[in-house]
């Protein structure tokens, strides 16, 4: 296979456990299809808590390397970062850097699903301590006119 951008043949090597192709001119990266949801995965499995990673496509310039067919690109989980895909679901091309954007970006949905959870634990909890009477006369008390 060859580089989309740059028409040099891709080289296979490992990332994160992963057999991906790497261009050795401009770094950038293919995936095949499963292999973006496997790069996430190393930092968060469950699928349903990702959200949806594309909302919308757009036209493309660069080819799939497997079948020549014109890619389209789509913001990544809504972020601003663009990644091309064959729409035949052949893969992902991920330009210089961008492996290491879509794991701080799982990193930082894993935290901030982490700290939803205890926020909304915390805040059931305020709820529940409103539900005693200790609590409730401890607030007419703050209103009640001397």
């Amino acid at each position: 296979m060859d580089c989309p951008r740059c028409t040099v043949p891709l080289k296979v090597e490992g990332h994160k456990g992963l057999s991906i192709d790497r261009c050795p001119k401009c770094q950038g990266l293919w995936l095949d299809y499963s292999e973006l949801d496997e790069l996430e995965d190393r930092v968060m499995d469950e699928d349903s808590a990702k959200g949806a990673m594309m909302f919308r496509s757009h036209g493309g310039e660069l080819s799939c390397p497997k079948c020549s067919e014109t890619m389209e690109w789509f913001r990544y989980r809504h972020y601003d970062m663009e990644i091309d895909f064959c729409p035949k679901e052949h893969g992902f091309w991920l330009d210089k850097g961008e492996e290491k954007r879509v794991v701080e970006i799982m990193e930082q949905r894993a935290k901030d699903l982490k700290r939803s959870a205890s926020a909304e634990a915390q805040w059931e909890s305020f709820l529940a301590g409103m539900k005693s009477k200790g609590f409730m006369t401890k607030v007419k008390d703050l209103f009640k006119r001397r």
